[in-house]
Protein backbone atom coordinates (compact mmCIF):
# COMPACT_ATOMS: atom_id res chain seq x y z
CA UNK A 1 0.00 0.00 0.00
CA UNK A 2 1.34 3.49 -1.09
CA UNK A 3 2.35 5.33 1.89
CA UNK A 4 0.12 8.41 2.41
CA UNK A 5 2.65 12.02 1.25
CA UNK A 6 2.09 15.10 2.33
CA UNK A 7 3.90 18.64 1.71
CA UNK A 8 7.16 19.77 2.78
CA UNK A 9 7.89 22.92 1.07
CA UNK A 10 7.80 21.74 -2.48
CA UNK A 11 8.98 18.33 -1.83
CA UNK A 12 6.48 15.64 -0.83
CA UNK A 13 7.46 13.32 2.42
CA UNK A 14 5.42 10.56 3.98
CA UNK A 15 3.03 12.22 6.97
CA UNK A 16 4.47 10.86 10.03
CA UNK A 17 7.97 12.37 8.65
CA UNK A 18 6.26 16.30 8.43
CA UNK A 19 6.81 17.05 12.40
CA UNK A 20 10.29 15.72 12.42
CA UNK A 21 11.40 18.08 9.92
CA UNK A 22 9.85 20.98 10.69
CA UNK A 23 11.34 20.43 13.85
CA UNK A 24 15.10 20.07 12.78
CA UNK A 25 14.54 23.65 10.93
CA UNK A 26 13.19 25.43 14.35
CA UNK A 27 15.90 23.27 16.31
CA UNK A 28 18.40 25.18 13.64
CA UNK A 29 17.02 28.86 14.02
CA UNK A 30 15.84 29.09 17.23
CA UNK A 31 18.43 30.95 18.61
CA UNK A 32 18.21 33.41 16.09
CA UNK A 33 14.92 33.04 15.04
CA UNK A 34 13.79 36.73 16.35
CA UNK A 35 16.78 38.09 14.60
CA UNK A 36 16.08 36.88 11.30
CA UNK A 37 12.48 38.05 11.75
CA UNK A 38 13.59 41.47 11.86
CA UNK A 39 16.36 40.92 9.06
CA UNK A 40 13.89 39.31 6.80
CA UNK A 41 10.46 41.53 7.26
CA UNK A 42 12.90 44.69 7.88
CA UNK A 43 10.69 44.81 11.08
CA UNK A 44 7.44 44.99 9.89
CA UNK A 45 6.34 41.62 11.38
CA UNK A 46 5.93 44.42 14.69
CA UNK A 47 3.18 46.39 12.64
CA UNK A 48 1.98 42.84 11.68
CA UNK A 49 1.67 41.30 15.20
CA UNK A 50 0.46 44.50 16.15
CA UNK A 51 -2.33 44.39 14.21
CA UNK A 52 -3.53 41.30 15.46
CA UNK A 53 -3.31 42.14 18.97
CA UNK A 54 -5.69 44.97 18.27
CA UNK A 55 -8.03 43.23 16.05
CA UNK A 56 -8.29 39.93 18.98
CA UNK A 57 -10.23 42.01 20.85
CA UNK A 58 -9.12 41.01 23.96
CA UNK A 59 -9.62 42.18 27.15
CA UNK A 60 -8.80 41.76 31.20
CA UNK A 61 -9.62 38.91 32.43
CA UNK A 62 -9.50 36.91 29.01
CA UNK A 63 -7.77 33.34 29.10
CA UNK A 64 -5.67 32.98 25.32
CA UNK A 65 -3.69 30.44 23.79
CA UNK A 66 -1.18 31.45 21.90
CA UNK A 67 -0.42 28.11 19.62
CA UNK A 68 2.95 28.21 18.21
CA UNK A 69 3.66 30.60 19.79
CA UNK A 70 7.32 30.12 19.52
CA UNK A 71 10.08 33.01 21.08
CA UNK A 72 6.28 34.55 22.41
CA UNK A 73 5.88 37.88 20.70
CA UNK A 74 2.04 37.72 20.56
CA UNK A 75 2.06 35.97 23.92
CA UNK A 76 4.07 38.96 25.41
CA UNK A 77 1.60 41.28 23.86
CA UNK A 78 -1.01 39.44 25.03
CA UNK A 79 -0.37 39.06 29.04
CA UNK A 80 -0.14 42.65 28.97
CA UNK A 81 -3.74 43.34 27.91
CA UNK A 82 -5.43 40.39 29.78
CA UNK A 83 -3.60 41.53 33.22
CA UNK A 84 -3.31 39.80 36.49
CA UNK A 85 -6.07 38.45 36.34
CA UNK A 86 -6.43 36.90 32.71
CA UNK A 87 -3.92 34.01 31.54
CA UNK A 88 -2.09 33.61 28.24
CA UNK A 89 -0.62 29.89 27.41
CA UNK A 90 2.03 29.87 25.08
CA UNK A 91 2.54 26.32 23.13
CA UNK A 92 4.48 25.00 20.77
CA UNK A 93 5.25 21.60 19.20
CA UNK A 94 9.20 22.20 19.36
CA UNK A 95 10.53 22.33 22.56
CA UNK A 96 13.67 24.50 21.71
CA UNK A 97 11.56 27.39 20.23
CA UNK A 98 9.33 26.99 23.58
CA UNK A 99 12.48 26.82 25.71
CA UNK A 100 13.62 30.40 24.37
CA UNK A 101 10.28 31.74 24.47
CA UNK A 102 10.20 30.76 27.75
CA UNK A 103 13.71 32.49 28.44
CA UNK A 104 12.75 35.19 26.52
CA UNK A 105 9.96 36.39 28.34
CA UNK A 106 10.79 35.99 31.81
CA UNK A 107 14.12 38.10 30.90
CA UNK A 108 11.15 40.90 30.13
CA UNK A 109 9.61 40.08 33.38
CA UNK A 110 6.09 38.93 31.52
CA UNK A 111 5.64 35.67 33.34
CA UNK A 112 3.34 36.01 36.33
CA UNK A 113 -0.41 35.30 34.04
CA UNK A 114 1.66 32.72 31.08
CA UNK A 115 1.93 29.08 30.94
CA UNK A 116 3.98 26.87 28.99
CA UNK A 117 2.70 24.02 27.49
CA UNK A 118 4.61 21.95 24.62
CA UNK A 119 1.66 21.11 22.44
CA UNK A 120 0.61 19.73 18.93
CA UNK A 121 -1.81 22.24 17.22
CA UNK A 122 -3.45 18.82 15.97
CA UNK A 123 -4.35 17.75 19.39
CA UNK A 124 -4.27 20.00 21.68
CA UNK A 125 -4.24 18.97 25.28
CA UNK A 126 -6.87 21.72 26.72
CA UNK A 127 -10.52 21.04 27.63
CA UNK A 128 -13.27 21.86 25.35
CA UNK A 129 -14.65 25.76 25.63
CA UNK A 130 -11.62 26.89 27.75
CA UNK A 131 -10.74 30.17 25.83
CA UNK A 132 -11.77 33.26 24.77
CA UNK A 133 -9.22 33.74 22.19
CA UNK A 134 -6.75 31.64 20.27
CA UNK A 135 -3.87 32.85 17.93
CA UNK A 136 -1.65 31.13 15.49
CA UNK A 137 1.23 33.18 14.02
CA UNK A 138 3.40 31.58 10.77
CA UNK A 139 2.81 28.29 12.14
CA UNK A 140 -0.02 26.99 10.76
CA UNK A 141 1.79 26.18 7.39
CA UNK A 142 4.49 24.12 9.38
CA UNK A 143 1.12 22.31 10.44
CA UNK A 144 0.89 18.58 9.14
CA UNK A 145 -2.80 18.26 8.87
CA UNK A 146 -4.07 22.37 8.96
CA UNK A 147 -7.63 21.04 8.94
CA UNK A 148 -7.36 18.71 12.11
CA UNK A 149 -5.45 21.79 13.85
CA UNK A 150 -8.34 24.37 13.27
CA UNK A 151 -10.81 21.95 14.43
CA UNK A 152 -8.95 21.88 17.09
CA UNK A 153 -8.16 25.22 18.20
CA UNK A 154 -12.26 25.47 17.31
CA UNK A 155 -13.06 22.59 20.32
CA UNK A 156 -10.91 24.89 23.16
CA UNK A 157 -12.33 27.97 22.03
CA UNK A 158 -15.65 29.18 24.47
CA UNK A 159 -18.83 30.49 22.47
CA UNK A 160 -18.18 33.80 21.52
CA UNK A 161 -14.82 33.02 21.00
CA UNK A 162 -12.58 33.55 18.45
CA UNK A 163 -9.51 32.60 16.19
CA UNK A 164 -6.72 34.77 15.01
CA UNK A 165 -4.65 33.21 12.23
CA UNK A 166 -1.73 35.45 11.02
CA UNK A 167 0.13 34.06 7.96
CA UNK A 168 2.00 34.58 5.02
CA UNK A 169 -0.52 34.83 2.21
CA UNK A 170 -0.93 35.47 -1.60
CA UNK A 171 0.81 38.94 -2.85
CA UNK A 172 -1.53 40.69 -4.50
CA UNK A 173 0.60 43.09 -6.68
CA UNK A 174 0.94 40.72 -9.62
CA UNK A 175 3.58 42.99 -10.69
CA UNK A 176 5.68 42.45 -7.76
CA UNK A 177 5.87 38.94 -8.08
CA UNK A 178 9.23 38.58 -9.20
CA UNK A 179 10.79 40.76 -7.25
CA UNK A 180 9.02 38.88 -4.33
CA UNK A 181 9.88 36.00 -5.83
CA UNK A 182 13.69 36.89 -5.99
CA UNK A 183 14.14 38.20 -2.54
CA UNK A 184 12.23 34.44 -1.13
CA UNK A 185 14.33 32.24 -3.07
CA UNK A 186 17.58 34.24 -3.55
CA UNK A 187 18.11 36.43 -0.94
CA UNK A 188 16.35 35.20 2.42
CA UNK A 189 18.33 31.75 1.99
CA UNK A 190 21.90 33.90 1.13
CA UNK A 191 21.14 35.91 4.60
CA UNK A 192 20.18 32.06 6.33
CA UNK A 193 23.59 31.13 5.25
CA UNK A 194 25.05 34.43 6.94
CA UNK A 195 23.07 34.61 9.97
CA UNK A 196 22.26 31.51 10.79
CA UNK A 197 24.54 29.18 9.19
CA UNK A 198 21.24 27.19 7.67
CA UNK A 199 19.99 28.46 4.05
CA UNK A 200 18.23 25.15 3.28
CA UNK A 201 15.14 26.22 6.07
CA UNK A 202 14.90 29.51 4.70
CA UNK A 203 14.67 28.13 1.22
CA UNK A 204 12.14 25.98 2.70
CA UNK A 205 10.22 28.75 4.31
CA UNK A 206 9.97 30.38 0.66
CA UNK A 207 8.59 27.02 -0.24
CA UNK A 208 6.30 26.59 2.15
CA UNK A 209 4.57 29.79 1.78
CA UNK A 210 4.28 29.01 -2.06
CA UNK A 211 2.50 25.80 -1.05
CA UNK A 212 0.10 27.12 1.60
CA UNK A 213 -3.55 28.31 1.28
CA UNK A 214 -4.53 31.47 -0.04
CA UNK A 215 -6.27 33.69 1.31
CA UNK A 216 -9.71 32.58 0.20
CA UNK A 217 -9.08 28.71 0.69
CA UNK A 218 -7.92 29.09 3.87
CA UNK A 219 -11.03 31.28 4.61
CA UNK A 220 -13.00 28.29 3.42
CA UNK A 221 -10.48 26.14 5.29
CA UNK A 222 -11.92 27.60 8.52
CA UNK A 223 -15.79 27.44 7.98
CA UNK A 224 -14.99 23.61 7.09
CA UNK A 225 -13.78 23.25 10.60
CA UNK A 226 -16.77 25.23 11.69
CA UNK A 227 -15.64 28.92 12.57
CA UNK A 228 -18.38 31.51 11.66
CA UNK A 229 -18.10 34.95 10.33
CA UNK A 230 -14.69 34.21 9.08
CA UNK A 231 -13.18 37.32 7.40
CA UNK A 232 -9.68 38.06 6.36
CA UNK A 233 -7.60 41.42 5.85
CA UNK A 234 -4.73 41.61 3.53
CA UNK A 235 -1.33 42.77 5.13
CA UNK A 236 1.60 44.44 3.38
CA UNK A 237 -0.17 43.88 -0.44
CA UNK A 238 -1.60 40.43 0.86
CA UNK A 239 1.99 38.86 1.47
CA UNK A 240 0.76 38.67 4.79
CA UNK A 241 -3.00 38.03 5.68
CA UNK A 242 -4.60 38.15 8.77
CA UNK A 243 -7.87 35.64 8.99
CA UNK A 244 -10.11 36.01 11.93
CA UNK A 245 -13.02 33.21 12.39
CA UNK A 246 -15.50 32.84 15.52
CA UNK A 247 -17.14 29.98 17.71
CA UNK A 248 -20.47 30.83 18.01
Amino acid sequence: MDEELTDFGYRKVPVKEKARRVGAVFDSVADRYDLMNDLMSFGIHRAWKAFTIEMSGVRPGDRVLDVAGGTGDLTAKFAHRVGRDGLVVLSDINASMLERGRRRLLDRGVGGNVAFVQANAEALPFHDNRFDCVSIAFGLRNVTDKLAALRSMYRVLRPGGRLLVLEFSRLRIGALRPLYDFYSFTVLPAMGRLVVNDAESYRYLAESIRVHPDQEALREMMREAGFDAVDYFNLSGGIVALHRGFKF
